[in-house]
């Protein structure tokens, strides 16, 4: 099976386990799935996450954080889509929830939250928000 874009495949799992109320999500591994998932850890949005090798591919587990028995991650949203790219210069760089929530940005300097694009001066693509 192809997945046409493989980010949107990865929020789409973690949405579905978080309604479903699961600890661990599992998807096939990537460099930019991995990043993804670093900045969800260092936002506190996620638990943790591990790259483990299962026949002979790579598997991404993350282990999906509860507050009170309710998702730390309240939504995820695609925004840039391979049919249609989004970019921003760093001052044109949407807040999300008034700065509760992040924009995770493709950047010349690597992968990084809003905050961060705004703080190295640097803009980029507009991956997908989270809050």
């Amino acid at each position: 099976m192809v997945l046409t874009d493989p980010i949107a495949d990865m929020l789409t799992r973690i949405r579905n386990a978080n309604m479903a109320e699961k600890k661990v999500v599992q998807m096939p591994h990537s460099k930019m799935k991995s990043e993804i998932a670093r900045l969800l850890k260092a936002e506190g949005f996620i638990k943790d996450y591990t790259r483990e090798e299962e026949g002979g591919r790579g598997v991404l587990r993350i282990a999906l954080k509860f507050v009170h028995d309710q998702p730390a991650i309240e939504g995820l949203q695609r925004v840039s889509r391979p049919g249609r790219r989004r970019y921003a210069r760093c001052e044109k760089i949407p807040k999300i929830r008034n700065g509760l929530g992040i924009m995770i940005v493709s950047t010349s300097k690597g992968i990084m939250t809003d905050r961060a694009a705004r703080r190295e001066r640097v803009g980029g693509e507009l991956m997908c928000s989270v809050w």
